[in-house]
């Protein structure tokens, strides 16, 4: 996400209709518009491996899964993002065909420049969603999935799954999948062995 592209209050509605022309995408933070930076390539092929588990395990099961370019809108904090990757099983949410309000998961591919923010406040802006269950965080330069629940008592619970880890699971839609179909093709950006000696001795 990068600066604000308005100026001015954009209303829900105005938003709408603007991201129905731009050229680019953009995230909704009551009342202003926030351009979304590129992704990687490992960014966008960890994205598209899980939903393209997603989409084949689900198919016949009374729910849709949905790439970056599916909006969720958070009502309650006039709220629009855009999730790497999201389910919803809700009906209702086949009523919007270009937002959806009741995810059941939602998945960010971290970057370097969002980070932060998907595990800080984003994370704390979908946990307003009744309907979400399970958000899962995955790295782009090692190995590593942060799954984080929901119980029955609105608390939140996380497990890792590292490169170890023979599967992981996601339970909200009961799917089980491999980090190796995960992260198949992706290219993990080489590390510098001298600059993180001289860290080290630091």
């Amino acid at each position: 996400m990068v600066a604000s592209v308005e100026q001015t209050y954009l209303t829900p509605e105005e938003y709408l209709q603007l991201e129905k022309a731009s050229a680019i995408k953009h995230e909704y933070i009551d009342g202003d518009a926030y351009a979304m930076a590129g992704a990687s390539d490992a960014h966008v092929t960890i994205a598209g491996n899980l939903f393209a588990e997603l989409r084949s395990y689900l198919r016949g099961k009374g729910c849709r899964a949905y790439i970056s370019d599916m909006k969720a809108r958070i009502e309650s904090l006039n709220r629009f993002f855009y999730p790497d990757v999201m389910v919803t099983c809700d009906q209702r949410d086949q009523e919007t065909p270009t937002y959806k309000r009741f995810p059941k998961l939602i998945v960010e591919v971290l970057s370097e420049s969002t980070a932060a923010f998907d595990r800080g406040d984003k994370f704390f802006d979908y946990q307003r969603l009744e309907s979400l269950q399970e958000y899962v965080l995955i790295n782009t330069h090692v190995q590593r999935v942060e799954c984080y629940r929901r119980a029955e008592n609105g608390l939140w619970s996380v497990q890792f799954f590292g490169p170890t880890d023979p599967a992981f699971q996601l339970p909200s839609i009961g799917y089980k999948g491999s980090l190796a179909s995960l992260y198949e093709d992706v290219v993990f950006p080489k590390v510098d062995s001298a600059a993180n000696q001289d860290t080290t001795q630091l």
